[in-house]
């Protein structure tokens, strides 16, 4: 199975182009939050990734809530919106989580608590592919200023559950970053589209 996955595209609609051309090479496509800029732009974004035909995976960041996020998909045949829970591709399982873990420091921002996503993180099946908007704690999610903003919830989560691969967004300097937990691989994604191949 080969994945093409991508986050924080913030209304970048020639990127949201490139990304629908890369989508023809992948078995599935996952969208890892944030396609709007503080809840503006999120229509324009979706509209420029509805042209995607490989079954995607979308889970919401915290610049749009998972409702806006589900409305703005209803006629994207080929996209599945999740939010604690999971969906099956080809035998292979997905499970999603959006919004900012824990909660950010801006008001319009769409958070969740940690005994939220806690919740929501425990029924997580083992050896799925997560897909979660914010990283795990301590695992690509350094920020500029060196502090640590990842979700312990999160880490706990793969700690656990062991799923085969981990990819998230949210903290931009973090891009392009990769971790492990025990035998899940953890990357950071950024907006530019990365393949994955699982067996």
């Amino acid at each position: 199975m080969k994945i093409l996955a991508f986050s924080d595209l913030h209304r970048d609609l020639d990127q949201a182009a490139r990304l629908t051309e890369m989508s023809k090479e992948a078995d599935v496509v996952i969208g890892a939050g944030d396609f709007a800029s503080i809840h503006q732009g999120l229509d324009e974004t979706i509209g420029a990734l509805a042209g995607i035909e490989t079954p995607t995976v979308l889970v919401a960041g915290n610049n749009e809530t998972i409702d806006a996020l589900r409305e703005s998909t209803a006629a994207w045949e080929a996209a599945k919106v999740l939010h604690g829970d999971s969906v099956e591709i080809q035998g292979r399982t997905f499970f999603g989580l959006g919004g900012g873990i824990p909660v950010t420091p801006w008001g319009w921002s769409y958070d969740l608590e940690e005994t939220e996503a806690e919740a929501a993180l425990a029924e997580l099946p083992k050896e799925a592919v997560l897909v979660v908007h914010s990283p795990p704690k301590g695992h690509c999610d350094e920020a500029g200023n060196g502090m640590s903003l990842g979700s312990t919830a999160i880490l706990a989560a793969i700690e656990e559950h062991q799923p085969v691969l981990a990819v998230c967004g949210h903290i931009h300097e973090a891009w392009g970053s990769e971790s492990t937990v025990g035998t899940t691989r953890i990357v950071n994604l950024g907006p530019t589209g990365t393949y994955f191949t699982l067996d």
